[in-house]
């Protein structure tokens, strides 16, 4: 009876080794995440408080003074430097429109148009390009072409266009508009054409079966399907557009000055916490328009199941 009662009674679970639980609790399924955040932390978050930080203090005699004051956000109130966020916001903003007006119709084509394989990777080669260039390398040519005695006022007045040079065309927010047209034109091109190639084919049959027309497949189909890549498309040019400083400077003539220019002409006279409190206002500015494209996505469309049908 007493056997019959042992081989009866539920087993106790065994208590597996300490060095076996530890190597379980060190897999990198499990530490992929904690990983990650301790080194973006560290990599972006920190340093990003370090600069808000700074911008409390005060340089006198080229020399840091480690007391917290205002004097260095009320100073750049004073000079009249904060016109310069809001010129560089207009801009940021207006060339991000720009570049997405012109880059989907281009990577719609080059996703779903164009049907040669050869044509496609060069123009995917061609794309990448301006990567491999100096960005000071590239603008720099313009100035010999928009100048006045440069190669598109010399056509203008040869065809009999116009009596004198254009003036405009060079050293004017014109210039600096076209000059951030070729340059952030790839980082918004790229995103849309991946998310878009990702679109299985038979989404668009499907719609022009059931008598959908182009309209209607195009915002039906295609931008819902599209929008993870249209909104990488616009983070990865807005932000770096924010900090621009090289077209302005070789293109601006020093009449366009954006928040870039004031942070390196501030890092060259030594005003640390004025380039801080600069670049501060560069952050919080891409953080309330990241935060306006978030809630305006989350409105009309999950991106998680965005992404979830691409996959599919």
């Amino acid at each position: 009876m007493t056997m019959q009662s042992r081989s009866d009674s539920p087993a106790l679970p065994q208590r597996r080794p300490f060095a076996k639980r530890l190597l379980d609790g060190l897999k990198p399924s499990r530490l992929t995440v904690p990983t990650f955040l301790l080194a973006w932390s560290f990599l972006v978050i920190a340093p990003l408080v370090v600069i808000v930080l700074f911008s409390f203090l005060q340089v006198k005699a080229y020399r840091v003074v480690y007391t917290p004051s205002l004097d260095t956000w009320i100073s750049l109130i004073d000079s009249g430097r904060w016109m310069a966020a809001v010129r560089t916001l207009r801009i940021g903003i207006t060339m991000t429109i720009i570049e997405f007006v012109l880059a989907f119709p281009f990577a719609l084509w080059l996703a779903k148009g164009c049907r040669s394989k050869t044509v496609k990777a060069m123009i995917i080669t061609l794309l990448t390009i301006p990567f491999f260039l100096d960005a000071a390398s590239r603008i720099i040519v313009w100035r010999s072409i928009l100048g006045q005695t440069g190669a598109v006022n010399t056509a203008l007045m040869s065809l009999g266009i116009t009596d004198a040079p254009i003036d405009w065309l060079l050293y004017s927010e014109f210039a600096v508009h076209f000059g951030l047209l070729g340059t952030h034109f790839p980082t918004m091109v790229f995103p849309i054409f991946m998310s878009i190639a990702l679109i299985d084919d038979d989404y668009i049959q499907a719609s022009q079966d059931l008598g959908g027309g182009p309209a209607q497949t195009l915002f039906n189909i295609i931008i819902p399907m599209a929008l993870p890549g249209i909104v990488a498309g616009i983070v990865f040019t807005l932000v770096p557009l924010m900090a621009a400083f090289v077209e302005p400077q070789l293109l601006g003539g020093g009449f366009v000055d954006l928040l870039g220019n004031s942070v390196n002409s501030a890092l060259q006279q030594l005003k640390y916490p004025t380039a801080a409190a600069l670049s501060t206002v560069v952050v919080a500015l891409l953080g309330i328009c990241l935060a306006v494209l978030v809630l305006v996505t989350r409105r009309r469309y999950d991106m998680a199941s965005m992404f979830v049908a691409i996959r599919r």
